[in-house]
């Protein structure tokens, strides 16, 4: 009984149609009466009289009147019965593995489509960390997602292929993905052996497929995106062919976002080369119409950088009034970060874009083992309050590690700091 009463929830937008559905009920039930006989109505009702007087011994209006609030309970509840049913036959031949539990997931859609719009700039590992975790409070989420990458599979597919690198795009469609696991394992599957297709993904091959089939990666990526029943959309940073370079502190050059790391120098600044490209309009307009927007986590220049150095990102960003977050990493990264404070990550993006395009910096609060980070050149990310706040930058602390990836966030801590920030401090804003 419980369960059917699920049905009835705030915001599930059936109660208005069970409501006229009760009522068509009701004139199908007085119209047929009407037109075969009203005798055959007054009979019922002197039955029902009768049957009360035979049972108390008088005319009781109260015990009448009872009587009918039964009737009208077993009607309602055989309406609902019936809707149910009807509903849940029909889902059994769309979605048949998951028709048991229709009417959890009418609620959730339903609730997580009333969720707040955000948009999320970045790439590589940590920024589908944070998609897993935060399709779980919205399915109104925007990934504008770097394509400087370079190396691997996607690296092969850009110079073989001549198309952006669908690496991290692969991986922010299968972290919004909605559907079986099997599917996931299929897209996240790499070809091994000495052969042509060793090292690369399925997911990567699928999506340049799709792009060669349908002749656009921004119309591949929302085909793909129906295949894994994906949560949100995932827009490319541009469509044009880029390549990331870095200027270091020394006056060299490294050009290619994977020889970056390698060169172990300080980075002063990283550009695009061209410098003037053109971003996605949809990117844009994810941007301006957000109510937060999420900078990373992710690596600094690599996988953030690249997306604001697009023309008009960064300039939507600093113009939005959304709440703009950039979450901080755990672990510095050997050969990008090495010796940064939390300052120093937010000061390098505010560098790049200009002020106005941080609002808050979120880190993580808790202490992070030695033996989770000895010997691997990482170090934990130093939280200098005092320099975040000279940037003109809140700074909220939160317990975001990962209890099972070393120096990783967890996607459902991450998502609750999130959600926090932009239902507390958004509102003020």
């Amino acid at each position: 009984m419980f369960h059917l009463l699920k049905w009835l929830y705030p915001g599930m937008k059936l109660k208005r149609w069970l409501f006229l559905f009760a009522i068509g009920v009701m004139m199908f039930s007085f119209g047929g009466a009407l037109a075969i006989n009203s005798e055959y109505l007054g009979r019922a009702k002197e039955e029902i009289f009768m049957f009360v007087y035979r049972t108390v011994g008088s005319y009781d209006y109260t015990v009448i009147m009872f009587v009918g609030l039964i009737i009208l309970l077993l009607g309602s509840c055989l309406m609902l019965w019936s809707t149910r049913s009807l509903i849940r036959s029909i889902i059994a031949v769309l979605i048949p593995d998951r028709s048991e539990k229709i009417v959890d997931l009418i609620y959730q859609e339903r609730k997580l489509g009333r969720g707040p719009s955000v948009t999320v700039i970045g790439g590589g590992h940590g920024l589908s960390v944070l998609l897993r975790g935060i399709k779980s409070s919205t399915n109104n989420v925007s990934a504008v997602v770097t394509v400087a990458d370079d190396g691997g599979s996607s690296g092969r597919l850009r110079e073989e292929l001549g198309i952006i690198p669908p690496g991290d795009l692969r991986n922010c469609l299968v972290a919004l993905a909605d559907t079986e696991p099997l599917m996931e394992k299929l897209f996240q599957y790499r070809f091994e052996g000495n052969t042509a297709l060793a090292g690369h993904s399925f997911g990567n091959l699928f999506i340049a497929a799709m792009n060669e089939v349908t002749g656009d990666m921004e119309t591949a990526l929302k085909e793909s995106s129906k295949v894994l029943a994906v949560k949100g959309r995932v827009i490319p940073a541009s469509k044009e062919h880029v390549r990331l370079d870095a200027i270091m502190t020394d006056g060299t050059v490294v050009e290619g976002e994977s020889q970056i790391p390698e060169a172990h120098k300080k980075i002063r600044r990283v550009q695009l080369f061209p410098k003037n490209v053109p971003a996605v309009p949809a990117a844009i307009d994810a941007i301006e119409s957000a109510d937060a927007i999420i900078l990373g986590p992710g690596s600094l220049y690599t996988s953030i950088m690249p997306n604001l150095l697009v023309d008009g990102v960064a300039h939507a960003l600093k113009k939005s009034k959304a709440v703009k977050i950039y979450i901080c990493n755990v672990l510095t990264q050997p050969g990008e970060t090495d010796g940064y404070t939390a300052a120093q990550h937010a000061k390098a993006i505010l560098d790049h874009t200009g002020h106005g395009a941080i609002d808050y910096v979120l880190v993580n609060s808790t202490p992070i083992p030695e033996e989770m980070w000895h010997g691997t050149g990482a170090t934990p990310v130093e939280i200098d309050e005092d320099k975040i706040n000279a940037l003109g930058c809140g700074l909220i602390k939160e317990d975001l590690m990962s209890a099972t990836e070393a120096g990783r966030h967890d996607p459902e801590k991450l998502c609750a700091a999130v959600m926090k920030i932009i239902y507390t401090l958004g509102n003020r804003r």
